[in-house]
């Protein structure tokens, strides 16, 4: 979803609200990640002072499986961010990583939803955090079975 923000560069005290879903069918090209239901994004954009910001909420479900012990799952994550929106950088010296920049007065709410999202989901996904995993030797689950093996 692209969004035109030059008005609410000009009008201060302005505020755009945001909401709408990504759908899993326009999700096929993120790698490593299976999305059992659209990407909820919601929020808004607003002009303080001048100073133009992006607070919002991005919410997912994951099917994913366990790197422990190989279940699979659904997983639902929920995460808030919180960008200064600018038209341009002033200088070498600022930093993409500290402001959203809105080349030609837009802004890619898909790219940056999912970028954000990427960034923040854990980089190893277990069932619980005090899965057994599998046993080395034969292989069970050790989450629900016992095995003989001397491990």
């Amino acid at each position: 979803m692209i969004l035109q923000l030059r008005e609410i560069f000009q009008i201060e005290g302005m505020r755009l609200p945001v909401a709408y879903q990504i759908a899993p069918e326009e999700l096929t090209d993120v790698r490593g990640y299976t999305f059992d239901a659209p990407v909820t994004v919601s929020g808004f954009f607003q002009n303080r002072a001048g100073i133009v910001t992006l607070e919002y909420t991005v919410a997912c479900a994951l099917h994913v499986v366990c790197d422990r012990c190989l279940e699979e799952l659904t997983r639902e994550y929920t995460y808030d961010f919180s960008h200064t929106v600018v038209q341009s950088l002033q200088s070498e010296g600022d930093a993409y990583d500290t402001y959203l920049v809105a080349e030609h007065d837009c802004i890619d709410m898909n790219e940056t939803a999912i970028s954000d999202l990427l960034l923040m989901l854990p980089t190893k996904m277990l069932c619980r955090e005090d899965c057994q995993g599998l046993c080395d030797v034969c292989g069970c689950n050790l989450n629900t079975d016992t095995c003989d093996c001397n491990v």
